[in-house]
């Protein structure tokens, strides 16, 4: 299991946001900040949620919460996903596409590619089955715990859809 940031259960809900670049520290803080206030009046129909929220590699925010009962309903969740967007707006970034592929390069940093060019990297062997990528479909903060956003390609969706399961190196 994963150690994770959160003070959450299991069930609660995660959604993963990429920045298009990194971001300073200060103005991490500043995004941190203005979802921190979010969190002290989220609600959804009338009860609280509890949310939490962390950015991983200066790029990669993080945002789980849990309502007691029937969970976060679809205007808790678009309430959630316009305070990151205008805090993104404020930082001067834009959170990509979850359709865009988001893998580690060599020497560790974060990139992001179109699935094409994520193709094309396969093909090539620039990335192969022991490419950590991320799943940003990731949807329980449990999920995240068991080590489902970031991983090989090889034990990852990205196998099937670029090829890359015999692609697999061992890591030792």
């Amino acid at each position: 299991m994963q150690k994770t940031p959160f003070d959450l259960p299991d069930e609660a809900r995660l959604w993963a946001y990429v920045a298009d670049r990194s971001l300073s520290e200060r103005e991490q803080e500043k995004l941190l900040d203005k979802l921190r206030a979010f969190f002290e009046d989220w609600t959804t129909h009338g009860r609280p949620v509890r949310g939490e929220a962390t950015l991983l590699d200066d790029r990669l925010l993080l945002v789980g919460g849990m309502a007691q009962g029937e969970g976060i309903s679809g205007c808790g969740i678009d309430a959630s996903v316009n305070v990151v967007e205008e805090a993104g707006a404020e930082a001067g970034v834009s959170w990509i596409s979850p359709l865009t592929v988001v893998y580690r390069d060599d020497e560790g940093r974060v990139q992001t590619a179109s699935r094409p060019a994520f193709r094309e990297l396969a093909e090539a062997g620039r990335v192969t089955g022991a490419t950590p990528v991320f799943d940003l479909s990731v949807d329980t903060v449990g999920a995240l715990r068991q080590g489902a956003l970031e991983r090989p390609a090889a034990d990852a969706w990205h196998a099937r859809a670029f090829d890359l399961a015999d692609a697999a190196v061992e890591l030792g």
